[in-house]
């Protein structure tokens, strides 16, 4: 084992020959760079809270998950929180470095609300050192050739505004939520020319309002161990108000900036593929209306105009309605979109009548029990994370639903990732990742056949570069390529991972082996 010196991180180049059988240069059943059209963009993922770390430095406002870390330690799997977490804010040229060493062509990652903006308002001031930050960040991205994919809100909304107004629950958070990316477009768009205005609102919404496992940990008393909230019918709050604050967010960038800084901009949202669990017409019914309520929540009043016709039926009075403005304003409302997409889940009839319903929420109002296996045996191979089993073909199947149901738009693939269980190995054990890379080899191979059948997809993004702090979790699963010794100084390890997509990504691959031999 070869190691290679960069800044105070030592990288393990393991041999290529472990990684390499998978990646041979033959035709085969086997996918390559070559198989995805040209300016396809290989990236991986990151988020600001997750990430960074220097919580309480250099000006940073306080976030709803530094909140909800220290007074709801319980709700983290190790008790942890991001105010460490992998120290990006010091080490990102380093990981730079990286990721230019492996080849990607661009990077994802978040920016603080509070760190730009302490207070969460503009008229409150503008930390300098934050802007400082992201403006390095982005000059070191596009120096090393990697092309900066931003997103506006990941979860971590100043700490100020839930306590002013309730944050997402309260309509103010539209006009402040404007006046922040109205700012980060003026400050970082000459530069930046992929923007995300949220992630993932329907998780968001699902874990901080419906089950309170997550920041801000609201919730009804029967769904949770939660001193506030109302699972029936802030989750839909939440996410009307983002939808709005998206839409804006969107007619500000093309009304003023889009022009000039020619770029795109667009909304990721998460979802499971959803299997009918018997082939009967419940079932098919079910897992329809299971995509509905997860996915349809967020895309189709972008997409549509409104609401699925189910969620209006099953919701009722709960669901909050767009007027004739709001929702000409929301509808088609966005450049691209971005999937997020892991695994897939057998969806079937719940048993239970609407009417039998007494603690109404989001997560019953669909009317559907969805599972991992069928007659015991699982949807996919099990992973570490108990809701994540392997199913590749997923990502064929929720694409080109997309591109049926919606048109077929623009589409990143912003997320696609597996998990490690953050157990006591030694080093070379835990770099030796081959779930992993048997993952996306078999993911890609999914991804480049919906676009041979016409899928318009455009990127490709790994979760995540690092090991890092995974929200409920804390630090004890680890989904990234990149190894990050938590008890030796934050020190970065190639996974075996790592070096599969180095291969991967080269554009020749075949004629440049001698690169890789000269390690």
């Amino acid at each position: 084992m070869a190691k290679l010196g960069m800044g105070n991180f030592h990288i393990c180049i393991l041999q290529l020959i472990a990684v390499s059988y998978l990646l041979s240069c033959s035709e085969g059943g086997l996918v390559s760079r070559k198989h995805f059209p040209i300016g396809f963009l290989f990236g991986t993922a990151s988020s600001a809270y997750q990430y960074e770390g220097a919580t309480n430095v250099d000006g940073r406002g306080a976030s709803i998950w530094d909140s909800f870390t220290r007074t709801h330690p319980e709700k983290i799997a190790d008790h942890s929180s991001g105010d460490v977490a992998d120290e990006f804010y010091y080490h990102y040229k380093d990981d730079i470095a990286l990721m230019k060493y492996i080849g990607f062509d661009s990077f994802r990652f978040s920016i603080s609300w509070p760190r730009l903006i302490p207070g969460g308002k503009i008229s409150g001031g503008v930390n300098q050192k934050g802007v400082q930050f992201y403006n390095n960040l982005i000059d070191g991205l596009l120096s090393n050739g990697l092309q900066p994919l931003v997103t506006l809100f990941h979860w971590d909304l100043p700490q100020a505004l839930e306590d002013e107004y309730g944050g997402f629950l309260g309509p103010q958070i539209v006009n402040d939520y404007r006046d922040y990316v109205d700012f980060c477009f003026k400050e970082f768009g000459d530069r930046v020319k992929h923007w995300i205005t949220f992630n993932e609102p329907n998780i968001f919404a699902k874990f901080g309002y419906d089950n309170g496992t997550t920041a801000p940990g609201r919730c009804s008393s029967f769904a949770g161990n939660c001193t506030a909230g109302n699972s029936g019918t802030e989750p839909y709050i939440v996410v009307h108000h983002i939808i709005l604050a998206h839409a804006n967010a969107v007619k500000l960038y093309k009304d003023k900036y889009q022009v000039s800084q020619k770029g795109i901009i667009g909304i990721t949202v998460m979802c499971h593929w959803m299997v009918p669990k018997f082939e009967t017409p419940a079932s098919h019914k079910a897992a329809s209306r299971a995509l509905d309520f997860l996915f349809g929540w967020i895309v189709d009043p972008i997409m549509l105009g409104d609401y699925p016709e189910t969620m209006q039926f099953f919701v009722g009075s709960r669901l909050p309605k767009f007027t004739e403005e709001q929702s000409t304003l929301v509808k088609g409302s966005l450049d691209f979109l971005g999937l997020n997409y892991y695994t897939a889940k057998y969806a079937e009839e719940a048993t239970t009548t609407h009417s039998s319903y007494v603690n109404v929420s989001y997560s019953t109002d669909s009317h559907v029990n969805t599972t991992d296996e069928k007659n015991g045996i699982p949807i996919g191979q099990p992973t570490a994370a108990n809701w994540l089993h392997v199913y590749p073909m997923g990502i064929e199947d929720l694409t080109l639903y997309v591109k049926r149901k919606y048109n077929n738009p623009p589409m990143y693939i912003t997320e696609n990732g597996v998990v490690d269980r953050n157990a006591s190995l030694m080093l070379k054990d835990a770099l030796n990742d081959s779930l992993r890379i048997n993952y996306h080899h078999h993911h890609l191979l999914y991804l480049s056949k919906a676009i041979e059948a016409g899928a318009d997809v455009r990127g490709y993004y790994v979760w995540s570069f690092l090991d890092n702090f995974e929200w409920g979790s804390g630090y004890t699963l680890r989904f990234g390529i990149i190894y990050v010794d938590y008890k030796n100084k934050l020190r970065r390890y190639l996974k075996d991972s790592a070096l599969w997509f180095k291969k991967f990504l080269q554009k020749d691959r075949c004629n440049q082996t001698k690169a890789f031999t000269e390690l």
